[in-house]
């Protein structure tokens, strides 16, 4: 394995991009054959899967939520973070929830939660990334553009996304 990675390994369970699962019993051997393998990506959706995962892996093995909507719950049962999507646009509100739940602040974690709740499907509605990069675009940090063959988001998905940002900045202050 050393040959094949001199670098550690994160096991990438994304079945809605790579059209297959990697099931429980897959990762739990994976990170038992191995030191390399030191997390998974958990997008499976499938929360008995994940929990199985988080109640049989090795010690120091994370189980990382792939799926942002699925962030508190799994770590709730365990799970220890996130690699996230809503994060490159809201980091501030996206780690504060994960920094709440994993410090076992679950009010604090619940509200940072609900408030980004209605922004989550609007960023997947007409693809990923086009979602994050238009809200991106919206904040004025980057442009709306994404490679062939994605396209941007329909004017009707960026409008929603800029009436939620909106509502999200005044609940903020």
């Amino acid at each position: 394995l050393e040959a094949a990675s001199p670098l550690p390994i994160i096991i990438y369970n994304v079945p809605g991009r790579t059209a297959s699962n990697v099931t429980a019993d897959t990762t739990l051997r994976l990170a038992r054959a191995s030191k390399k393998f030191i997390a998974v990506k958990e997008a499976s959706g499938h929360m008995d899967q994940i929990v199985s995962i988080i109640k049989h892996r090795p010690e120091d093995f994370l189980v990382l939520s792939g799926d942002d909507t699925l962030t508190l719950p799994i770590i709730a049962c365990g799970g220890n973070g996130v690699i996230s999507v809503i994060a490159n646009a809201l980091p501030e509100q996206f780690s504060g929830m994960v920094r709440a739940a994993l410090g076992g602040d679950f009010d604090t974690a619940r509200r940072l939660n609900l408030d980004l709740h209605d922004i989550h499907p609007l960023l997947y509605v007409d693809g990923n990334p086009a979602g994050v990069k238009a809200l991106l675009n919206i904040m004025g940090i980057c442009s709306n553009e994404v490679r062939s063959p994605l396209v941007p988001v329909q004017n009707g998905t960026y409008e929603r996304l800029k009436m939620e940002l909106e509502k999200l900045y005044a609940v903020a202050s």
